[in-house]
Order: structure tokens, then sequence, then C-alpha cells
């Protein structure tokens, strides 16, 4: 159920920011880190790196 949310996050968040989706959920997962919200990071994290394949998906 998780990995579902993190993929449909990660693809509403690419497709309002565009390649700057990647660094938006960076940002965000360094600010959860700040605060010391690890399980936000570890959710931040899994959702930069979906963002990071569907770029990756739809740069061929």
């Amino acid at each position: 159920m998780l990995g579902e949310k993190v993929a449909g996050y990660a693809r509403a968040l690419y497709e309002s920011h565009g390649d700057k989706a990647e660094a938006e959920a960076a940002q965000k997962m360094a600010a959860a880190e700040e605060a010391g919200k690890t399980d936000e990071v570890e959710q931040w994290r899994a959702v930069r790196e979906a963002v990071r394949a569907l770029r990756g998906a739809n740069q061929g």
C-alpha cells in the first residue's frame, strides 16, 4: 500500500513540478531530517527515487 502511495505522489509531484520534482522531494527530505522525523525522511527518499525513475522513463 505504501508503495502505491509513494508512486502516486511521485507522479503528481512530477506532473506539477516537472524536472524540478526530484529537487523538491530532496528539499522535503532534508527538512524532515533536520526536524528529526525519520519516518518522513524515508518516505521522501522513496518519493525522490520514484521521481528519478519517472524522469528516466520519460527521457527516451
